[in-house]
């Protein structure tokens, strides 16, 4: 379920949360106030209206809910007529349905339209800007945002999306400051990376009760993959197939839970690059993981994989790496090689537990020290380490690697975490998909390499 304030968003009202369902209308004009409250009416949402503020009094719906409360037949009709570009605010009721949010955060940052269609379900969305706009900056801020193939022709982009991915790329633009929009999509993407982050440290799931965690990770990542899916232990699997498929399979995972709760009211201290929390844990074991990994499912298609990605979030991994164990066995047959996101620090491989549990053959962790280089990211390494979910995935023959994310001190009141660290990683793993050919190549090998070793021993 998405809260109100995201509905509001991805459906192009501008108005500010201000607590738990209250929200300031202030800045947005008449005509959207209006047409909000029509909406909510038609949803059968209980709600007052005073003076400017919104309180809503009945439980979230759904979006498709939602969907149904805001459009009607021949919406978005003649939309270009009904306001001055740079002068008047879009009004979101002639506005196509889909689209509204993309454009009103596009309008808030100063890329003024002049025409825009989601699509219908029979071509592409599109956007119409006026002169004044740069396209080359406009286009940066939509591909920062997700947007991740295009057509520019005159004054109009052409998205190569589906109209529902728009929902998601109007919250990703909300999250956009002005400022921000000069500095290249690299910049911004990492800004976006930060928020998720930040979203994610702030959601609760302690050892047996990852449930707020869960839904929140099923939300991120649904509109992304081509399924996902809770096992009979409560692990979060999903998988997407990229291209033609016919690449490797790679699984990644992480773990939901947390070995303490995130306590209530607590803030989290930046300074610079290093997080920390006001009181209690951090989270960042291992929710700057479960991070890296929604930004993963988010990028994939930016990134041109040809292959299969299995993501598997797991729970209970603090207490005896629980839901790794009982993991259902089929969604590992056909995996070729697992990342896992889950070691403190920063630059560590690990490729083995403790030394004696080998966790892959030599050449896989050197096939990943040479994509950190080949992404210019310095101070990577192949080390032994502790316990983790890897044991699991190297025990069924696949092989495996645990890389740092960036975390110290875990399970204290002192942990801290390295964003820098954490967005490098998250560049690793991009990498490491860049190059899915030599690595579907290497594992053949490797494959090659243990049954001859196999057949010598028989």
């Amino acid at each position: 379920m998405k809260t109100w304030n995201q509905l509001f968003t991805r459906h192009g009202f501008m108005v500010k949360e201000e607590g738990i369902n209250e929200f300031i209308c202030w800045e947005e004009t008449e005509e959207n106030i209006a047409f909000l409250v029509e909406s909510l009416e038609n949803a059968f949402v209980s709600y007052k209206f005073e003076h400017g503020f919104l309180t809503i009094d009945s439980p979230v719906v759904s979006e498709e809910t939602w969907l149904k409360g805001i459009d009607f037949k021949n919406r978005g009709r003649g939309e270009g007529l009904w306001f001055r570009p740079g002068k008047d605010e879009p009004k979101v009721k002639e506005l196509d349905t889909y689209i509204a949010g993309v454009v009103r955060q596009l309008n808030r940052l100063g890329f003024h339209t002049m025409h825009c269609c989601d699509g219908h379900e029979k071509r592409r969305p599109s956007i119409g800007f006026v002169q004044s706009v740069n396209m080359d900056v406009v286009s940066n801020v939509l591909q920062a945002a997700g947007v991740s193939n295009f057509h520019v022709r005159s004054r109009t982009i052409s998205l190569s999306l589906s109209r529902t991915n728009l929902l998601d790329i109007a919250e990703n633009l909300a999250v956009l400051k002005k400022e921000w929009i000069n500095k290249g999509s690299e910049w911004i993407k990492k800004q976006l990376f930060l928020h998720e982050l930040e979203q994610c440290l702030s959601v609760n799931g302690g050892s047996g009760n990852e449930g707020e965690i869960r839904d929140y990770v099923v939300e991120r990542l649904s509109s992304y993959v081509d399924f996902v899916t809770v096992d009979r232990t409560g692990n979060i699997l999903a998988q997407k197939v990229c291209g033609t498929g016919r690449g490797p399979t790679i699984l990644v995972n992480a773990h939901l839970d947390t070995v303490d709760i995130i306590e209530d009211g607590r803030k989290i201290i930046k300074e610079d690059a290093i997080w920390s929390s006001s009181q209690g844990i951090l989270g960042a074991d291992d929710r700057a993981g479960v991070t890296i990994l929604i930004q993963l499912a988010q990028r994939l298609e930016m990134i041109k994989f040809d292959g299969t990605v299995k993501f598997i979030f797991t729970v209970e991994e603090e207490i005896g790496l629980v839901g790794a164990r009982n993991v259902d066995e089929y969604f590992l047959w056909g995996v070729d090689a697992a990342f896992v996101v889950d070691r403190r620090g920063a630059g560590d491989i690990v490729t083995s537990c403790g030394g004696y549990e080998a966790f892959c053959h030599q050449n896989y962790g050197v096939f990943v020290e040479q994509i950190a280089k080949t992404q210019e990211l310095e101070g990577w390494k192949c080390t032994v380490g502790g316990s983790s979910d890897t044991r699991i995935w190297s025990a069924y023959g696949i092989q495996s690697v645990n890389l740092s994310v960036g975390y110290q001190h875990e399970h204290t009141s002192e942990e801290t975490l390295d964003v820098d660290a954490c967005y490098e990683t998250f560049m690793l793993l991009n990498g490491v998909f860049q190059h899915g050919r030599e690595l579907g190549r290497l594992v053949r090998e490797l494959k090659r390499v243990e049954r001859r070793r196999e057949m010598m021993s028989s």
